[in-house]
């Protein structure tokens, strides 16, 4: 039985001609670039578009119209028949209540607090600045099936999570979806949940669909080859001769308000030299960056940073001034217009500097604020999950463009991931963390093949 028709969907310059069903209890999977379109059509089936936006065509969600009712019928639709996990937690979360109480908004204080330790948030009386980026994804995880809908739809819901809590969250939606009969609409970049999560996979393009029935073990349409081609990991990265330290911490004890966010942690950087950090959401990486950056203050020890720093954050939203745009924000690094274009150009948005930051998608956000960090030639790039919300083909652009800066500026990278394969890719050198303190570091290759420590080995067997 149909649950969400969509006929003809078009939104002039964002869709044209999106047409799909989903069944009760059938899990479809929307894959493409950043910008082609997926997060747009899952907010059309929400109805959350921008009042800006005329869309034309048919959206009908359990035989309501989403396009043409009023907001207080779409209203009592959201939570019930449907719910979304919006790609960015820490704008899709009320700063000033604890999360437990915006959980309990859709259901009880008791169901709230069981339905956020089921998706591994301990702390549920806490706000959602004193969390990880991977928690707070928790919470909207938690927040989104409080009500039991019947349509659950997923904009990159493990975009922030490590791969052991990927795995766990996984399994939640997974077991979720099958007792209680939801339908599934699953976007991400990531190919290898997309098979796990789905049945059926739509890929668009440029806000048409090229494929609306993709086999992504044996694609037959080249943009989806295409795809499945780029999401195949890269090379190792080699080591190179390095010089002098320009980054040191030594004994740094960290507090975050009754958390131990960093124990004791010593790490020496060199010039040149690209470092990758790993870990848990949670076990201190933001944390690790933010005290090198001179963002915060360690309680105890010293740090040294020798050179000028550029800082790409973890949340490209909050990170970019809404009410200037975009070529003004790299600019404003320290920058000039040409320069601001150039990176613009590199990181795939040529011509869209006089545009705002809402007027970009999730993924194509993350590429401007990479852009803005590499545009005044830094000497230290200290990067927070920077390709985390980009597809597997702007990934290989943006790691292209971050491997040119460090080779031919000679800049030191401070690289955080959840994505191991990734910091394969990029870094020579790896540091893991876990519960705030450092508990292997060496050569990546070494560390890969040989790991000492049972944190370490936990997260490299649960690579998919």
């Amino acid at each position: 039985m149909t649950l969400v028709h969509i006929e003809d969907l078009t939104i002039d310059g964002i869709l044209e001609g999106i047409s799909f069903d989903i069944s009760r209890g059938e899990r479809l999977g929307l894959i493409g670039e950043s910008g082609s379109g997926k997060s747009m059509t899952a907010l059309t089936i929400m109805g959350l578009l921008d009042e800006k936006l005329t869309p034309r065509g048919t959206v009908t969600l359990d035989g309501t119209d989403m396009i043409k009712s009023l907001p207080r019928v779409k209203r009592k639709l959201r939570g019930k028949k449907v719910s979304m996990i919006f790609q960015e937690p820490m704008t899709a979360l009320d700063p000033l209540m604890t999360v437990e109480r915006q959980v309990a908004e859709a259901c009880s204080l008791e169901k709230a607090r069981e339905l956020l330790r089921e998706v591994g948030v301990e702390r549920t009386s806490s706000y959602p600045h004193e969390l990880s980026g991977g928690q707070r994804q928790r919470v909207l995880i938690a927040l989104a099936i409080a009500g039991d809908p019947d349509l659950l739809i997923c904009d990159e819901p493990t975009t922030a999570l490590d791969v052991e809590v990927q795995q766990q969250i996984l399994d939640v939606l997974d077991s979720l979806v099958r007792e209680r009969g939801m339908a599934l609409l699953f976007i991400t970049h990531d190919l290898a949940v997309i098979r796990k999560m789905t049945d059926r996979v739509i890929v668009l393009k440029g806000g048409q669909i090229v494929d609306a029935d993709a086999d992504l073990d044996d694609p037959q349409v080249d943009y989806t080859a295409q795809l499945v081609e780029a999401s195949k990991p890269g090379a190792p990265a080699q080591l190179r001769t390095t010089g002098d330290p320009v980054v040191e911490l030594k004994d740094v004890t960290w507090r975050r308000g009754n958390t131990l966010a960093l124990d004791n942690v010593n790490l020496t950087v060199h010039k040149g030299e690209r470092i990758g950090i790993v870990g848990g959401s949670g076990s201190g990486k933001t944390s690790l960056l933010r005290v090198i950056s001179g963002l915060s203050v360690p309680d105890s020890g010293s740090v040294r940073v020798d050179g000028g720093l550029q800082m790409v954050f973890q949340d490209p939203y909050s990170s970019l001034n809404p009410r200037r745009k975009v070529r003004d924000s790299i600019r404003e690094a320290g920058s000039d217009e040409a320069r601001a274009e150039s990176v613009l150009t590199q990181v795939g948005l040529e011509g869209m500097g006089s545009r705002f930051p809402h007027q970009f998608s999730g993924g194509q956000r993350q590429r401007i604020s990479i852009a803005r960090a590499a545009a005044p030639h830094p000497e230290i790039l200290i990067a927070d999950e920077p390709v985390s919300a980009l597809d597997v083909s702007v990934r290989a652009q943006v790691l292209e463009l971050i491997d040119d800066l460090v080779v031919h500026d000679n800049v030191t990278l401070i690289f955080v991931s959840h994505d191991l394969s990734v910091v394969r890719q990029v870094c020579p050198t790896i540091a893991v963390l876990y519960r705030g303190k450092i508990v292997e570091t060496g050569p990546t290759e070494e560390v890969w093949a040989n790991p000492q420590h049972e944190y370490t080995q936990s997260l490299l067997s649960a690579i998919p």
